[in-house]
């Protein structure tokens, strides 16, 4: 099944797209200097894939190419950074 990683920067969110449908979301506040990450979701009939995952790496990468800090209030995203400590520099203040 292909997937596809986008910024909906309309609706401020990170979607990962399966056969061009929405599977899920990582919604986000961009601040100046800093993206919020709030709520990710994947869709129930897409769980259990590695989705959730796929789509925070690309929105952590994504983020890190921007040269935004992350503030992760979303409890997956929190755990992704802590389980990937690679992650860690991007933490804001």
């Amino acid at each position: 099944m292909p997937t596809e990683i986008v910024d909906n920067s309309t609706e401020s969110r990170f979607e990962i797209l399966v056969d061009g449908r929405v599977a899920g979301f990582a919604d986000y506040k961009l601040l100046p200097t800093t993206i919020v990450f709030t709520h990710t979701e994947v869709l129930r009939e897409f769980e259990g894939q590695g989705l959730a995952g796929q789509l925070v790496k690309h929105a952590l990468d994504a983020s890190r190419d921007t040269g935004l800090k992350v503030s992760p209030l979303c409890p997956y995203v929190k755990r992704y950074i802590e389980r990937h400590p690679d992650y860690q520099d991007l933490l804001s203040g």
